[in-house]
């Protein structure tokens, strides 16, 4: 039986939208949508049951596949656009799919929490970054992707059950617990804060998609995902702790979250105790080490993470043993960096001198006679909170001239191989290029810009 349903009419609109005519007029009486729903459709597929479709590239469905699940997102507060995230249940699901349509003000007519039916005959299915999807087809250079479902095309695969609206509850998880059955489903974290760093920011950048971040008192983050045409782009990111209810998304092997609007964060309490959170991982080491033979001002040290977690360096260290000295001449405090996941962080010893020679600046400035400031005979030690040696180059007390760790005039390269830091130095981990051949290293000068790659691993 098909019959006509109101929408919410708590919902304060100022555009009147029939849902199959997809138009908009000004209606200064703000009268609520009337929508069409059936529930004379019988499901006869699961969520999972379609993933396994997907094998390698996109898909068009050609079975009379029908499957039911609740709308959870919503693009309200405009913190989503073109897309409505679907799991297969209410209260405990197991599943969702992102779905792509060219339909503005969803929310009017697919309000979060209504039960819907997806016909799934003649969609498009794929997956692409950790995240199923939905829709219809998008073309690029002869490539098929996923894309918008035309606006009026959605009734006819995207159709409101005449079940009152359920009331939606998050699965309440914790960030090691992550996994990708969760993506596009309704989660929800406690004792969570904006990162200290980040305080006093705004929660996006204006027309930019911008990524905030999140951590708990055991120093776990994850990422906030913000439109910079959301309605509370502008507003300040909340400074306490507590709860965060949103969809979880997936960027390749990192989670984000994605709020519906301010009423998803409720981050009122006192925050984490102001001790700081120290993190160690032996996954952050030393990646690139310059001292360029034509310009002494274009060197600079890189760091990597080869984590699929960003980390917050509290209390870290990289100390710099000059020549053959046994004590320390100088130091960098990474307190407060975090380094981003499989992402670099490159110090230099003067900002100016290498963007004019590399072109972009680097992530920080460190001066002269700092780690990154080394004209290649000394030894350098990346050491976490802990006082734990995670990664050496060179052996202190030995100056570096002559030997298999010499990189004057060139530059130490971490082979592409290695993915954690050795509190060893082993010269077979890198390639040294410098101006003497000494024992295992290459005899081979390199100029800058052109011999240095700052910033890629």
């Amino acid at each position: 039986m098909k019959i006509i349903r109101q929408c919410n009419p708590s919902i304060v609109f100022k555009y009147c939208c029939l849902l199959f005519i997809f138009s908009c007029v000004k209606d200064p009486e703000f009268k609520v949508p009337e929508t069409s729903c059936n529930d004379q459709l019988i499901t006869n597929s699961t969520f999972n049951e379609v993933k396994d479709l997907v094998i390698d590239d996109i898909i068009q469905i050609q079975q009379d596949l029908i499957i039911a699940g609740y709308v959870i997102s919503s693009d309200q507060e405009g913190n989503f656009f073109s897309t409505i995230h679907v799991q297969d249940d209410a209260i405990k699901p197991t599943s969702g799919f992102q779905v792509e349509i060219d339909l503005r003000d969803s929310y009017l007519f697919y309000e979060a929490g209504s039960k819907v039916y997806i016909r799934l005959k003649g969609l498009y299915l794929g997956k692409s970054k950790g995240v199923y999807k939905l829709g219809g087809v998008f073309t690029s250079f002869g490539k098929l992707s996923v894309g918008r479902l035309p606006a009026l095309a959605v009734k006819d695969h995207l159709i409101l059950s005449c079940e009152p609206v359920s009331k939606l509850v998050p699965s309440v998880t914790t960030i090691p617990q992550l996994n990708e059955e969760l993506v596009s489903t309704l989660v929800r974290f406690e004792s969570m804060e904006i990162i200290a760093e980040e305080q006093n920011m705004t929660f996006a950048f204006p027309k930019e998609e911008t990524i905030r971040n999140l951590m708990n008192c055991n120093g776990d983050m994850i990422e906030l995902l913000n439109s910079g045409y959301s309605d509370f782009q502008d507003k300040i990111l909340p400074s306490g702790n507590g709860s965060v209810t949103a969809v979880l998304y997936r960027e390749n092997d990192d989670y984000q979250l994605i709020i519906r609007g301010l009423n998803d964060l409720n981050l009122t309490s006192e925050r984490c105790i102001d001790a700081e959170v120290f993190l160690t991982s032996d996954q952050v080491f030393i990646s690139e080490l310059a001292d360029p033979n034509n310009n002494a001002e274009a060197r600079f040290i890189e760091l990597y993470n080869a984590g699929n977690d960003p980390l917050l360096l509290n209390g870290w260290v990289l100390v710099r043993y000059t020549n053959e000295n046994d004590t320390a001449s100088s130091e960098i405090d990474l307190s407060g960096i975090i380094i981003e996941s499989n992402s670099t962080l490159v110090f230099s010893p003067n900002a100016m001198e290498f963007e004019s020679v590399y072109g972009f600046l680097p992530d920080f400035e460190t001066g002269n006679n700092s780690p990154a400031d080394s004209n290649g005979d000394d030894n350098l030690v990346l050491i976490d909170p802990f006082g734990a040696v995670i990664d050496i180059f060179g052996l202190i007390g030995e100056d570096g001239s002559g030997t298999n760790h010499e990189f004057e005039d060139g530059k130490a390269e971490r082979n592409s191989n290695i993915s954690q830091g050795n509190s060893v130095f082993t010269s077979s981990e890198w390639t040294i290029y410098n101006d003497t051949g000494g024992l295992e290293t290459l005899n081979l000068p390199q100029n800058a810009p052109e011999d240095f790659s700052p910033g890629i691993r």
